[in-house]
């Protein structure tokens, strides 16, 4: 007698099935929530409590949708070209028709905490070493990082600055852990030092240093600290301070 009832897949295809299904639920819950749980880690390395740490994300991805318009640049961009995909440090970025004004804006989740973070932690390092030593390492630590990212940053027209993703963390780390042999075994001078150097390193070399170009983009927007022709800011401090 014919089957009336059969299985339309196979075992393979089930098992494909089964494996995507999977993927897809790693990618929505389980990701996100160690990508948050690292960022709260790093911030108690920093010497922040659970519940500041847990604070402060708040703030910043609240923060993150919030972008801060400081003034309105007249573009130039030197060709009309858009519509276009642009492969920069293995990212793919569409370029968008010009526009006439950019605006410039600083993203408060992505910069401004991200400053005031590292701010904070300067005044409070010259307490922890009871002196500037670890202050001035800090700051020895921004400059580097600094010049290391003014190096790779790269006009994009029609987007703005892009930075390879790896370098400023891995310029901070590096210059973290060589600077920490000199902080005279302070408690966590390296987690600070790399977050400091890599935050506002990456903050003035990619951005600060790059604001003149801009008006020559013809990007519609130009955020620091955001998603859009700014970024890095945030997760290079977290990514040096974390593996620091």
């Amino acid at each position: 007698m014919d089957r009336v009832i059969f299985n339309p897949f196979s075992p393979v295809m089930l098992l494909l099935l089964f494996g995507l299904f999977v993927l897809f639920i790693l990618a929505i819950v389980v990701f996100p929530i160690l990508f948050l749980s690292a960022i709260g880690a790093t911030f108690t390395r920093l010497g922040f409590s659970w519940w500041q740490a847990l604070v402060i994300l708040f703030l910043i991805l609240i923060g993150s949708f919030i972008n801060i318009p400081i003034r309105t640049l007249t573009s130039r961009p030197a060709s009309p070209v858009y519509d276009r995909y642009v492969a920069m440090y293995g990212r793919l970025y569409r370029i968008p028709q010009p526009v006439s004004r950019t605006v410039l804006a600083v993203n408060v989740g992505g910069a401004v905490i991200p400053v005031l973070i590292s701010l904070y932690l300067l005044y409070d390092s010259v307490i922890i070493s009871g002196g500037y030593l670890l202050f001035g390492l800090a700051l020895v630590g921004v400059g580097v990082v600094t010049v290391v990212t003014k190096l790779v940053a790269r006009p994009v027209p029609g987007l703005g600055i892009a930075t390879p993703f790896f370098i400023p963390p891995l310029a901070a780390l590096i210059a973290a852990l060589i600077l920490s042999v000199f902080a005279g075994g302070v408690p966590g001078s390296s987690v600070i030092i790399a977050y400091v150097s890599g935050t506002l390193g990456t903050l003035i070399g990619a951005d600060l240093l790059n604001l003149h170009r801009i008006a020559d983009l013809g990007a519609p927007m130009a955020s620091i600290g955001g998603a859009g022709t700014f970024d890095g800011i945030f997760l290079t401090g977290i990514i040096a301070a974390l593996l620091a």
